[in-house]
């Protein structure tokens, strides 16, 4: 089935979105699944890592400084309650009460967000390859804020160029040529000129502030995360899964590894999940 493109209009922003299965809002058989991409992505990310299945209504919208959400906005907005508020703007622009709140990176902060502020309103929780906890600034993410400040200071071709000529991207290249690799695809994101401050914002923010609220999570949840992943550390996943009382946490191959591998373990890891919540 083909995805269908769109946009709503919240905040002065035009968000688009993608989905599929789309039907009666109303019809309690067809679960919807909100997916939501990684920081510095769009929406094309989620779309590819869940293989659809009939019988799921799949939503995955580019958040605001990203994919072809226009404008920017405040700076300032750029944070986990605001990127929350624009999803749950865009179910109701759809009429979809009840989903499963997913994402991948920055994604997976966005749904326990959601689950933890709409817990009305998510039946179920996926979080792939989670990047933060409730701390600001956390240490994994050094490296994309520095990606963020070479771009804001020199622009996106020059900050390539420093990049590639910094201890860092040196480093990285040695010991992580994927994640060297991810950070340098940031110069060339076509966003890269004006949407930047996303670097930097959203590293400085957390999901929520309060890790003893995850044991408020009443939801079934699933975790996907690997050990050789330097930007998602897998001790993050641990924390997460021994923190929420129904959650299952599960290892799969790493994209650095075999992204192939990844994204097929990942689909079926996903769709047994949206099964068991569909009966």
């Amino acid at each position: 089935m083909t995805s269908r493109a769109a946009s709503f209009h919240h905040q002065g922003i035009d968000f688009w979105y993608a989905e599929k299965g789309a039907g009666d809002p109303g019809d309690r058989r067809r679960l919807a699944f909100v997916f939501q991409h990684g920081l510095g992505g769009d929406r094309r990310q989620p779309m590819e890592l869940y293989e659809y299945r009939e019988g799921v209504h799949l939503i995955a919208m580019d958040s605001r400084g990203h994919g072809k959400t226009q404008p920017l906005g405040d700076p300032d907005l750029l944070r986990f309650d605001t990127f929350a508020d624009d999803a749950m703007a865009l179910l109701d622009h759809l009429g979809v009460n009840e989903v499963v709140a997913g994402g991948i990176s920055m994604g997976a902060g966005i749904a326990l967000n959601l689950a933890l502020r709409y817990p009305r309103r998510v039946r179920g929780l996926l979080l792939v390859r989670p990047a933060w906890l409730a701390q600001p600034c956390p240490p994994n993410l050094d490296c994309m804020v520095e990606v963020g400040r070479w771009i804001r200071d020199f622009g996106p071709a020059e900050g390539r160029v420093h990049f590639l000529a910094s201890p860092l991207y040196l480093r990285l290249q040695q010991e992580a040529p994927y994640t060297a690799g991810s950070l340098l695809a940031q110069f060339d994101e076509p966003r890269a000129a004006d949407a930047w401050p996303r670097l930097l914002r959203l590293p400085a923010d957390a999901p929520n502030g309060d890790p003893d609220a995850w044991r408020a999570v009443a939801v079934p949840t699933l975790i996907l995360a690997n050990h050789a992943d330097l930007t998602h550390p897998y001790a993050y996943a641990e924390t997460l899964a021994a923190a929420i009382p129904d959650a299952n946490l599960v290892e799969v191959p790493s994209k650095a590894v075999d992204q192939e591998a990844h994204i097929a373990a990942a689909r079926t890891h996903i769709d047994a999940f949206l099964q068991s919540l569909s009966h």
